[in-house]
């Protein structure tokens, strides 16, 4: 493995790729700490140095912990990428579900061109959504008291010392603004880069926040008030933990069931064609992190409603802080909903008439199984089991966290059990997969070994390769010398800061 990362420098077009995506993400972090404007950036800094002297088990809330994962911290900063990359994702969702539904755009999508349409109308939508986000985003800036993610910060002066219409104006432009660019920088990554670009800025997002977890971890059980032998054997039982979760998460994710699909003997001319076995994979978490991103969606709007209309009653105000901040209820409900959001998505998404009409058409058939509605049948007999497996493995990665949380004594919201579990867990190992994936098919392609010299990694690899060219050596030295100069600088303010 260690010679396969030494052999991607190796191949120009590969170690271009790579660079460009690392010159991007460095882009996307910046990004994230440019604060918007008509905000004070002295109050989010010293709020933010408040909360890193604070107790280890202090919550940051079941819904608060989701949009911390989208958004990269870029709330809590009220940064021009305070929505990071969750507009697009609803709007891919909406209209991937919009297409299993409207018979027009399932068509519309087995056209020649007609991806490209659907990836017009998202981005419409995602620029619709994040309008909308952007002025409640804006709004609840000027009374951050109310913010669940920005609890506190009203003890250390006005966030917004001018909330007029203008301000408001140009907040909800420059949020948009940064919603597209991350959009652009995504498809960007995509195209010359190496991965999936909308996944990528997820999974940076989410390692942004490990070395604060690590840095209360490391307080909670070594250097904290009133350690004891017990935490520190804890810590280490801890990380065993976590590597086993990984593991499983790594096998469950790669987990299929081959169904044999045999074709029949044809002969043209001399040539004799079909009379091979091949497989149909039918994974076991086909719906990947979809259903939790569902329910956990579905959950963020009880709060908004309780916070609008039970304002002041004791029982919305119970509700509301079971609900964000990550308690029994938000687990149940979360968990129900995605067990039965797993077999909704599979509903919408696999159709195994249009495979049974598709293996009929080509001369396919399941040994043992006749072909048309037979072999519909037991394709959706098989794959309902498998996401009865999936939906389980999905709501126990969910409560995983607060699980856990029991045994060590830590709140279920607290950042030490973020990457324990649910949606981060999945989106990390799920993204770390598919981009070994491509860059083992490069390496192969180029005859070097790969990361496994025994096999290789499971995937489609017809599907993984770069989409366009990679980025000119121009403009990736452009690139690079426009960041340098931005740490220099960013550098030299921090430094200065800190003397005066």
């Amino acid at each position: 493995m260690i010679s396969a990362f030494a052999n991607t420098w190796k191949i120009p077009e590969l170690r271009d790729r790579i660079l460009f995506t690392l010159a991007l993400i460095v882009i996307i972090r910046l990004g994230v700490h440019i604060t918007l404007p008509g905000v004070d950036a002295t109050v989010i800094s010293a709020w933010l140095d408040d909360i890193q002297k604070q107790d280890p088990k202090s919550a940051t809330g079941g819904i608060t912990a989701l949009l911390t994962v989208f958004s990269g911290g870029g709330l809590q900063q009220a940064g021009i990428f305070a929505l990071g990359i969750m507009p697009y994702i609803s709007a891919s969702i909406m209209v991937q579900l919009l297409s299993a539904v409207v018979p027009k755009l399932s068509r519309l999508a087995r056209e020649d061109g007609g991806r490209q349409k659907i990836t017009q109308y998202t981005r419409y939508i995602t620029i619709g959504i994040a309008l909308v986000q952007g002025f409640f985003v804006a709004k609840s800036l000027t009374n951050p008291g109310k913010i669940p993610y920005m609890a506190g910060i009203e003890r250390f002066g006005n966030l917004v010392p001018d909330p007029s219409y203008t301000w408001m104006f140009l907040t909800v432009v420059t949020i948009v603004a940064g919603t597209v660019l991350l959009m652009w920088l995504g498809d960007q990554i995509t195209e010359k880069g190496i991965g999936n670009g909308t996944s990528i800025i997820i999974t940076v997002n989410v390692i942004s926040s490990l070395p604060g977890a690590l840095i209360q971890a490391w307080k909670y059980f070594v250097t904290g008030e009133g350690v004891s032998k017990y935490n520190a054997i804890m810590m280490v039982v801890m990380i065993v933990l976590l590597l086993v979760v990984i593991a499983a998460t790594i096998a469950i994710t790669q987990a299929q069931r081959r169904i044999a699909v045999q074709y029949a003997k044809r002969v043209v001319g001399r040539k004799q064609f079909g009379g091979q076995t091949q497989y149909l994979p039918l994974k076991v978490n086909y719906a990947g992190v979809m259903p939790i991103i569902f329910a956990s969606a579905v959950l963020s709007l009880p709060p908004m409603m309780l916070q609008w209309f039970f304002a002041g009653q004791p029982w919305a105000t119970k509700l509301y802080g079971e609900l964000v901040g990550g308690g029994l209820w938000y687990y149940i409900l979360g968990g129900l909903g995605i067990f039965l959001f797993s077999y909704f998505w599979v509903a919408m998404m696999f159709q195994p008439s249009q495979i049974s009409e598709d293996l009929k058409r080509n001369g396919g058939y399941i040994p043992g199984v006749r072909p048309g509605k037979p072999t519909a049948d037991f394709l959706d007999f098989t794959m309902t089991r498998l996401t009865f497996a999936g939906a389980i493995f999905l709501t126990a990665l969910f409560v995983l966290p607060v699980l856990t949380g029991k045994v060590v004594g830590l709140p279920p919201g607290s950042l030490v059990l973020h990457f324990f579990g649910g949606t981060s867990l999945l989106i990390m190992v799920g993204v770390v997969l598919d981009v070994m994936r491509q860059v083992e098919t490069q390496l192969l392609q180029k005859h070097y070994d790969g990361f496994l010299r025994k096999g290789k990694l499971k995937g489609r690899y017809d599907r993984l390769g770069p989409g366009g060219d990679s980025a000119s050596r121009t403009a990736l030295v452009y690139l690079w010398t426009v960041i340098a100069v931005l740490i220099v600088i960013g550098m030299t303010v921090y430094i200065y800061k800190r003397l005066h």
